[in-house]
């Protein structure tokens, strides 16, 4: 049998379990066996593995569905590689944007590399950034970092940074590239950088557990966790102080316009720790203006009466 037609087999023999895992019943599974095997059968080196590993096969073609993002490579969502000697499921930081779109977490991202000749000021944590650069420009200069904005279902925006430096201690800490093989860190720095800062962001955004789950696979079968002798579990978010999130919720039963002035006396490190609860937050200040609006209103009826 040819390694066409394992490959084949071994992609089909996996619908059962892909119709079972389906997490975005948008996906169909014909369509993605044929990207897969497309995909698949488009090198002799990952056409020699995957036809030799067919339980690798089935398990990424079934994370494909139990994360529900698709290898269309239209949408650039995601790619199936080899690593580790397997066949695996890779998800560029465009899959994790649109998986965080598409699961309601935000409305929309835009994650951007910047680089020494661009003019980047950050705004605040709660504001997109402002960054400007000719973007026909054949030296902008040397990557310096790279930032990624999102937009709320309130209207909010919540803004991550990281310099240069600290994607290159993640990068030097990773699986990847610790084994001392070629990493998509050689081949790709600047998707990679971009996908670090999602996965950074992603902590302070509304919660998803599709996004979730993808994080802990490229964490885990996707060699992209920091090296240790134990499996890396996702590291989790700084939690603000009680004393702090006392004081916002304080100021949010006051109304909008008192939370908006704490908000701005926050330094930047406590904008940070608070990102996850602002929109709770702001929540609260509106449903206190609209308490306050009730009783003012009531108030002057009372006038109103007694005036006549």
């Amino acid at each position: 049998m040819s390694a066409i037609q394992a490959i084949t087999n071994y992609v089909y023999g996996a619908e059962s379990s892909f119709q079972g895992a389906l997490a975005d019943h948008s996906l169909n599974f014909e369509r993605e066996a044929g990207f897969a095997i497309q995909i698949l059968t488009s090198g002799d080196y990952i056409a020699k593995l995957a036809a030799g590993d067919r339980q690798s096969v089935v398990n990424a073609v079934t994370n494909i569905a139990a994360i529900g993002i698709s290898l269309n490579p239209a949408k650039k969502q995601a790619y199936l590689v080899p690593r580790k000697g397997k066949v695996c499921l890779d998800i560029s930081y465009m899959g994790l944007i649109d998986l965080a779109i598409d699961s309601g977490s935000i409305m929309w991202a835009q994650a951007e590399l910047v680089c020494a000749g661009d003019a980047f000021a950050l705004n605040g944590f709660d504001k997109p950034p402002t960054h400007s650069y000719n973007p026909f420009s054949q030296d902008r200069g040397e990557v310096v970092g790279a930032y990624v904005v999102v937009k709320t279902h309130t209207g909010d925006y919540l803004t991550t940074c990281m310099s240069k430096a600290d994607i290159d201690a993640i990068k030097n800490r990773s699986e990847s590239v610790k084994s001392g093989k070629t990493s998509p860190w050689d081949t790709d720095y600047g998707e990679m950088a971009k996908k670090t800062v999602v996965k950074r962001a992603y902590k302070y955004w509304p919660k998803s557990e599709r996004l979730d789950q993808a994080i802990h696979h490229l964490n885990t079968e996707g060699g992209e966790g920091l090296a240790t002798s134990a499996t890396p579990a996702p590291a989790p978010a700084a939690e603000a102080p009680p004393a702090l999130l006392e004081k916002a919720d304080a100021a949010a039963k006051k109304g909008t316009e008192v939370y908006k002035h704490f908000w701005k006396s926050l330094s930047a490190t406590d904008r940070q720790l608070l990102a996850g609860h602002h929109i709770t937050l702001k929540n609260v200040a509106s449903t206190a203006d609209a308490q306050i609006t009730d009783v003012e209103a009531k108030h002057e009826d009372m006038r109103s009466s007694a005036e006549n």
